[in-house]
């Protein structure tokens, strides 16, 4: 004999149980078949709403009664030619009005206990019966409708009610035995109390009805219908990377379905597996796909099947010096749920005895709270124990596996994974069989950790990183270009799979979780609307993704200004922003806390030279024991280059102009001029080198005459460059007087630093820097006799946008 389950969208509308009638044609005659089926897809939680209007004394009801009619009427009048009708709609009609006298009655009394609630509920899985049974008659099976509650009996625990088995197999045998239908359709979800009152076996329990009849009979296969290819990995509407379980051992679907895993109802799987009957989960709408088979054990590469989550969890925890080495607060505890029938999730215990922490669906805990405060009042009241304490707002995520016990390193990585997406645990359960690990974490990080859960355990062929990127001028254009060049490049050689999500201009706003599309970002970015930068950082938290990185490609202060608040919801932050890490040292310090406290990366090195490797380089020699003695840099691209060019026959003014024409200098050119810049990158240099120094702290000997810097607007500027043509060619010829070239130079030695214009002689390794490269010379404990000296472009929007993307793979991959 075999059995089969169709779940409510299986039997949802007419044309789906006609794809049911062709399933069953596929099946080869090998004697009787059960067929367990689900009331029509949505069709239970109406039911519920009407018991509850009514009892609310709300006469809308009627209204929710005549839409499951209506519903019911459709399906038989598209599913049965007219002349089949009559016979179909009088049953139903019987049915519909024995419910709504049903409602009716709650409705005067405005009551709705849990046994007529149940009742109501059946009604559901009876309508859908009936109708599956004729239909299958008129495609000449030999099909009967057999009524679930004369065969499966339960206590009175309305609606979850326990299974007599010695009783409900004696009536499923003999009836099978004397059936002489081959085909015996039966109403999942519903059974009866000795006394003939209707219960149900809880919400998916047409699951259960079909395991029980399966188990009852011996059958050779429990088949399982649905609206999903079997089970998955993780749950495909979180996980989009999920894949499916092609088999998987009865323990490990146990635990997957305990744990959120909605594909088959828990119970299910005890009847079955304690006579080894496999269970097989297929598709009703792609019925050649292959599904999930439950059997014994499965063969698979991965230590971990499947990771799954139950939100809306609350933790209880009972805590006090007075249980420690004292017996039985454990029992006492779980007895006063017991008690309220609240249903314990998950436990967890310190190991002083000290504290009990349990994990109740959040629905219970002010019934828990009460419950257990009052079974410990005396002993609150002698301040041995602390009232219950009830945390909200959880949900717990968990790995599932039968290899995880032979597998070292499995926690490891589950914590280590969390911990750098800034996840916080707040309790762990892990079962003495070792196939399941448990983590109780914040509701609102859940998507995320069962993302990057995924990611750590089935070796998903790329990691996916979310960039929100703030600026998209000249190096955020160019940065946006590299990314789309370098796609393909990322995926198949660094298995990386970065998409921006977010992109922020002055004037324009662009948020996608599902990724912008980098051909056409310009179009797209236009047509947003504008949100504060307050709005963005909130937006950005409030998506919660995993492995994500804000970039900054602007000069903002307000955007400097909100490093913080990413870094302490663990999202990576990669800037060229100068102005955070040169700010007060106080606020620099406490971005570099942040990020080392939620592992999370503060990336900056384009703050100094571009895209040259200097603040990495002075990062690897610290980190390797170095001490750095002094720095000594050219660190102003625009600065080198307008004194380069500054030769005998051109004016200064002349120089300026066209180093801001090529784009080296700011639209006001005294920002590079008057050597601030530069003193923002020796200060970021010194305080990366262990320095605790302000910018006040710095010496800058300025070029500039106070007339040219004091100017009211940049043309203005230019006038007074005019005005002091002659001191400008005097410190020109000065230093050609001498051999040597002018260079503005930052150092760094002895806990000072300043900034200047230096003549430089020509064996210094200064002398011969061209064009506007930046150089840095690091003289230490190693490298005392011969500086190590970094050299190369220090500006231009593709190098800064290549440091940039250097730092974003560096954040990345760690």
């Amino acid at each position: 004999m075999q059995v089969l389950k169709f779940g409510g969208t299986s039997v949802g509308s007419a044309k789906a149980i006609e794809q049911v009638c062709n399933i069953l044609k596929q099946y080869k005659p090998a004697g009787k078949y059960a067929i367990v089926v689900s009331a029509l897809g949505g069709v239970t939680d109406k039911l519920i709403r009407c018991g509850q209007l009514a009892e609310q004394g709300n006469e809308d009801y009627k209204s929710v009664l005549q839409e499951i009619e209506a519903r019911h009427l459709d399906t038989i009048r598209e599913l049965f030619p007219i002349t089949a009708q009559s016979g179909q709609i009088s049953q139903l009609k019987k049915k519909l009005n024995a419910l709504e006298n049903l409602c009716d009655g709650i409705f005067q009394v405005a009551e709705l206990s849990p046994r007529t609630l149940d009742k109501i509920m059946s009604y559901g899985e009876l309508m859908s019966c009936v109708i599956v049974a004729e239909k299958l008659k008129q495609q000449g099976f030999s099909a009967t409708c057999k009524d679930s509650r004369e065969l499966i009996v339960t206590d009175n625990h309305f609606g979850h009610a326990a299974v007599n088995f010695v009783a409900t197999n004696h009536h499923i045998t003999q009836f099978f035995a004397q059936s002489p239908a081959d085909y015996v359709v039966l109403p999942g979800f519903v059974a009866a109390t000795p006394d003939g009152e209707t219960t149900t076996l809880g919400r998916g329990g047409s699951d259960y009805t079909a395991a029980i009849v399966a188990a009852a009979v011996n059958a050779a296969v429990l088949d399982i219908w649905t609206d999903v290819s079997g089970m998955m990995t993780a749950d495909p509407r979180i996980v989009s990377q999920a894949i499916p379980i092609s088999h998987i051992s009865y323990v490990e679907a146990m635990e997957l379905s305990h744990f959120g895993a909605k594909v088959i109802y828990p119970p299910t799987i005890q009847p079955v597996m304690s006579k080894r009957i496999p269970i097989w989960i297929k598709n009703t709408f792609a019925p050649e796909d292959h599904g999930t088979l439950i059997q014994d054990s499965a063969d698979r590469s991965f230590p971990v099947t499947g990771i799954s989550g139950i939100p809306n969890i609350a933790l209880l925890t009972l805590e006090g010096s007075g249980m420690v080495g004292i017996p039985g607060f454990s029992k006492r505890l779980f007895e006063s749920l017991l008690r309220e029938r609240i249903n314990v999730i998950l436990i967890t215990q310190s190991s002083s005895e000290h504290s009990i922490t349990v994990g109740i669906h959040e629905a219970d805990m002010l019934k828990a709270k009460t419950a257990v405060d009052s079974e410990f009042a005396q002993e609150i009241s002698e301040k041995r124990i602390e009232p219950l304490l009830v945390e909200k707002d959880l949900c717990i995520v968990a790995v599932v596996g039968d290899k995880m016990k032979n597998h070292h390193g499995t926690s490891g990585k589950l914590f280590g994974t969390l911990g750098r997406n800034g996840v916080n645990v707040r309790a762990i359960a892990q079962g003495s069989t070792e196939k399941n690990i448990s983590a109780v974490i914040n509701k609102a990080d859940i998507k995320k950790a069962l993302n990057v859960m995924h990611e750590t355990f089935f070796e998903t062929p790329l990691k996916q990183v979310n960039l929100f990127i703030a600026g998209a001028g000249n190096v955020g254009s160019k940065l946006l270009e590299q990314l789309e060049q370098q796609q393909y490049y990322l995926q198949h050689e660094l298995g990386l799979q970065i998409r921006v999500t977010g992109l922020a201009n002055s004037r324009h706003t662009l948020i996608s979780e599902a990724g912008i599309t980098l051909l056409d970002w310009r179009e797209q970015l236009e047509k947003a609307n504008h949100i504060s930068t307050a709005d963005f950082v909130q937006q950005i938290k409030n998506l919660n993704l995993r492995n994500s990185v804000f970039v900054d490609n602007t000069a903002s202060s307000d955007i400097a200004a909100v490093y913080h608040e990413f870094l302490q919801h663990g999202i990576s932050v990669v800037t060229c922003n100068k102005i955070a890490c040169s700010s007060d040292y106080a606020y620099y310090k406490q971005l570099k806390d942040l990020a080392r406290k939620y592992n999370a990366s503060f990336l900056f090195e384009t703050n100094v030279g571009a895209g040259l490797p200097v603040i990495n380089t002075l990062n690897d020699l610290i980190r390797s024991g170095d001490k750095v003695h002094s720095i000594e840099a050219v660190l102003s691209g625009s600065l080198n280059f307008v004194f380069n060019h500054f030769l005998n026959g051109t004016s200064f003014r002349e120089v300026v102009k066209a180093a801001q024409d090529e784009g080296y200098t700011e639209p006001d050119p005294r920002i590079d001029l008057s050597g601030k810049d530069v003193m923002r990158k020796i200060l970021i240099l010194a305080r990366e080198s262990g320095a605790a120094i302000e910018m006040d702290e710095i010496t800058n000997h300025s070029f500039l005459p106070a007339e040219c810097l004091d100017a009211p607007s940049v043309p203005a500027f230019y006038e007074e460059l005019d005005v002091h043509a002659g001191h400008f060619q005097g410190l020109r010829e000065a230093a050609d007087a001498e051999g040597k070239r002018l260079k503005f130079v930052a150092r760094y030695e002895d806990g000072k630093a300043s900034v200047g214009l230096q003549s430089v002689a020509p064996d210094h390794p200064f002398f011969k820097l061209e064009g506007k490269d930046n150089i840095v010379l690091y003289t230490t404990s190693r490298y005392k006799d011969q500086p190590l000296i970094v050299k190369g472009a220090g500006a231009g929007a593709d190098v800064t946008a290549s440091g940039i993307f250097a730092d974003i793979i560096r954040s990345a991959r760690l």
